[in-house]
């Protein structure tokens, strides 16, 4: 595990198709310093606002993950931050020329191939873990919804999908 925290060594862009708004999008990631986490930022917008990857800022959840503050909402960031975590990157601004990223081929892959080339950069800064120190359960049975977290020792994540259909 690294215990340092990563960045990318240039800015990348990406262009393509915003999968439910349909709109050109382009997407640049780029080097951002310790501490500074994940945001997105619209370049179309006055003022260019920022939005933080974060959780207090989930708005919708209908047909993908969309994030909006400061006056910009940004649609279907799921497959973007896919990409950031599985690669262990720490600190990315992402500038967006629209509300959505591109789709391209509806997974991250795309992503990962371009961070991949520009390579990564080591910070002088350790990295922040939050520590689970008791179970954290959430259950809701009218949509039949249950996710568990559980004080461990490693990193794992298992995902349970039963649709209760003898079709599937």
């Amino acid at each position: 595990m690294n215990d340092k925290q990563h960045t990318i060594k240039a800015p990348v862009t990406v262009r393509g198709i915003g999968l439910h708004t349909g709109a050109e999008a382009t997407m640049t990631f780029c080097p951002a310093p310790v501490g500074h986490g994940y945001k997105f930022q619209r370049v179309d917008l006055p003022g260019q606002p920022l939005v933080d990857a974060d959780v207090d800022n989930v708005v919708d959840l209908s047909r993908g993950t969309t994030i909006e503050q400061n006056g910009a909402r940004i649609n279907t960031v799921e497959h973007t931050l896919a990409a950031l975590v599985g690669l262990q990157l720490d600190n990315v601004l992402i500038q967006l020329s629209g509300p959505e990223p591109p789709i391209m081929d509806g997974s991250s892959y795309e992503f990962i191939k371009a961070l991949n080339e520009v390579g990564f950069e080591e910070q002088n800064a350790l990295r922040n873990y939050y520590e689970i120190p008791d179970t954290i359960r959430y259950l809701d049975n009218a949509r039949g919804v249950e996710i568990a977290a559980l004080p461990l020792a490693d990193y794992r994540l298992t995902v349970m999908v039963d649709y209760n259909s003898p079709v599937l």
